[in-house]
C-alpha cells in the first residue's frame, strides 16, 4: 500500500485521469476497481474517487458487478478529431463500393507513434477474421497499410521503427532489418504493398497510400482476403484506383 501511495503522489490530476483511461485496452475493456488501482499505481482511494466522477460525466460507464468500461462520451469526443472525419468522409463511399465489388475486408489508416492507427472498418459476415477493429493500432512492419505508409516515410522514421525492434506474429512475419528494407523499396517503387500471412494465418493483404493536398502519403487503404481466394494481384488495380480516388476527394475539400 504504501509503494502504491509512492507512486500515486506528486502526479496532476490530469496525468491520473490519462492513466485511469489508458488502463483500457481491446483486451482489458472492462477493469475493475482493485484493476484499476493496479494497473494505474494509484492509491485504490484515488482511483475511486476519480472512476466516481468520470462515470458522472459519462468517460466511464458502471459495468455489470464492480466493473467499470469506456462510457459513450468518449466516443463522442474521439469523433471530433478534424483529421480523422475528414478522412472518413472522403473514403467512406468510396470504401463501401471497393468492399461490394470484392466483398472483402477493407480498412482505411494512418500512422500514430509509429503504428497504424485503423479509422475505418468495413467487413461482411463471410470475411476473413482479422485482429484490426476501428480505432484500434496495429504494427506497421506486419500489416499490408502500415508496410505501404513505412515505404513513404522518411529514413528516419523508418529507422526508428527497426531500432524497435521486429515482433514476430506468425512465422511469414518480416522479422530482418533488410528484408523488410528491400520490401518497403519495392512498394515505393509499385505504389502497393502485400502482406501474406504476416500477422495473421489465413489472410492476404494488398495497400495503396492516400495523398493529401501537399503530395504526402497521409493514409492508407488496403483489402485483406482469405489465402484460399483468388490471386490478391488481380484485386491491386481495384485498391489502387480506390486510394487514387480518395486522393482526389480530399484534394478536392470534400468535408
Amino acid at each position: 500500500m504504501a509503494e502504491q501511495s509512492r507512486l500515486g503522489a506528486g502526479r496532476s490530476v490530469a496525468s491520473k485521469v490519462v492513466a485511469l483511461l489508458s488502463a483500457f485496452t481491446p483486451a482489458t475493456p472492462r477493469l475493475t476497481l482493485a484493476e484499476l488501482a493496479a494497473i494505474t499505481g494509484l492509491p485504490p482511494s484515488t482511483a475511486h474517487r476519480l472512476a466516481t466522477e468520470l462515470v458522472e460525466w459519462g468517460g466511464l460507464e458502471r459495468a455489470d458487478g464492480s466493473g467499470y468500461r469506456i462510457g459513450l462520451r468518449m466516443w463522442e469526443i474521439g469523433s471530433l478529431a478534424p483529421r480523422g472525419e475528414s478522412l472518413r468522409a472522403a473514403a467512406l463511399p468510396i470504401m463501401q463500393d471497393l468492399h461490394e465489388g470484392t466483398r472483402a475486408t477493407v480498412h482505411l489508416a494512418i500512422m500514430e507513434a509509429r503504428e497504424a492507427l485503423y479509422i475505418e472498418k468495413i467487413t461482411g459476415r463471410d470475411a476473413v477474421r482479422v485482429k484490426s477493429r476501428r480505432g484500434g493500432r496495429l504494427p506497421l512492419h506486419a500489416t499490408g497499410v502500415g508496410k505501404i505508409l513505412l515505404a513513404y516515410s522518411s529514413d528516419e522514421v523508418i529507422d526508428e521503427v527497426l531500432a524497435a525492434g521486429l515482433r514476430r506474429y506468425t512465422a511469414r512475419t518480416i522479422v530482418a532489418p533488410g528484408q523488410l528494407r528491400r520490401s518497403l523499396r519495392e512498394a515505393r517503387r509499385t505504389g502497393l504493398a502485400y502482406n501474406f500471412e504476416e500477422l495473421t494465418p489465413g489472410s492476404l493483404t494488398v495497400a495503396a497510400p492516400i495523398f493529401g493536398p501537399g503530395g504526402d502519403a497521409v493514409a492508407a487503404l488496403d483489402i485483406v482476403v482469405r489465402t484460399s481466394r483468388a490471386n490478391l494481384r488481380q484485386l491491386a488495380p481495384a485498391v489502387r484506383t480506390s486510394a487514387i480516388s480518395i486522393s482526389r476527394a480530399l484534394r478536392a475539400g470534400v468535408p
